[in-house]
This record gives C-alpha cells, sequence and structure tokens, in this order.
C-alpha cells in the first residue's frame, strides 16, 4: 500500500466520523514525516463503539474479511491487494483505552499514546512515538522492528 492510498482511506473513514490512528510501520513513517520503508498493510487502531461501521464501510469499499480473530484483530483485503489490519480500542473517559489479545492478554493504550503524523505531506492520526516504543517491547524483534525501534528513537 502507497501512502496516497493510506491517506485516501483515512479520509473516507473521516468523511464518515470514525475515528482511527495509524499504527505498526506506518505510523512510524508518520511521525518521522516520510516513508521509510515498504509496508505489507496498514495497521489501525480504532475506536471499538464503532467496529461495525467501520468493517462495513471497508466493505462497501471493496475489502473482505481474510483474518477474524475479533475481539483481537481482523484484516481486511481489497481485490487489488490492499490490506488493512485492525485493531479495536476500547476507550476510558479519561482518553486511555485497552485492546483485546490472544489468551486474555490486553494491550493498553495511554491516554497520550495518540499523535499526529505526517505521510505523503498531509496529517494523519498516529500512535504516538512512546505508544509505539511501549508495543515494541515483550517480543523479540524482527528486523522491520529494528529498523522502526531506531527512527522512533531517533525522534
Amino acid at each position: 500500500m502507497n501512502g496516497d492510498q493510506v491517506t485516501a482511506l483515512l479520509a473516507e473513514f473521516a468523511a464518515h466520523g470514525l475515528r482511527v490512528w495509524v499504527a505498526g510501520g506506518w505510523a512510524t513513517d508518520a511521525v518521522v514525516g516520510r516513508q521509510t520503508r515498504p509496508h505489507a498493510d496498514l495497521d489501525l487502531a480504532i475506536d471499538a463503539s464503532r467496529q461495525a461501521e467501520l468493517l462495513a464501510l471497508l466493505g462497501r469499499l471493496g475489502f473482505v474479511t481474510t483474518v477474524d480473530w475479533l475481539p483481537v484483530r481482523a484484516e481486511l483485503t481489497a481485490p487489488d491487494g490492499r490490506k488493512v489490519d485492525i485493531h479495536p480500542v476500547a476507550f476510558r473517559p479519561d482518553g486511555s483505552g485497552v485492546q483485546s489479545g490472544l489468551d486474555g492478554a490486553t494491550f493498553a493504550y495511554a491516554a497520550d499514546g495518540f499523535a499526529e503524523g505526517v505521510i505523503d505531506g498531509r496529517p494523519v492520526p498516529c500512535l504516538s512515538v512512546d505508544q509505539q516504543l511501549r508495543f515494541r517491547e515483550g517480543y523479540p524483534p524482527r528486523e522491520v522492528d529494528h529498523h522502526d525501534i531506531a527512527l522512533l528513537r531517533g525522534h
């Protein structure tokens, strides 16, 4: 997926009042302000209370569910090969949130875990540097994680 495709999807979500935040590799590039590597998919933290609406919109845009591990995550794929990986977050009144994980695990989102970055010169909502670093703890890093962590720590 390229930057124009990412920003087009984000604009579509915003036009329907759906809150999403870019996560994963695209979030690293968003806070750095430029694309630093290819991305196989677009990871999104989404407002769990609007999950059904977001899934319906993606369906109208031609995406079909190819991985369904909800409430943990779902991957949707478009006919042209674009992939969106959604991660539902249940928000608390203080702005923090929690995402369900496999086997009863949970992932915490701090209230300050949400920020704004830039993709293809356009402002986009994304996970903050600190939140991205927290999510890359607790598992053996892959090559792309080493790349992203170095960029995040340098930012």
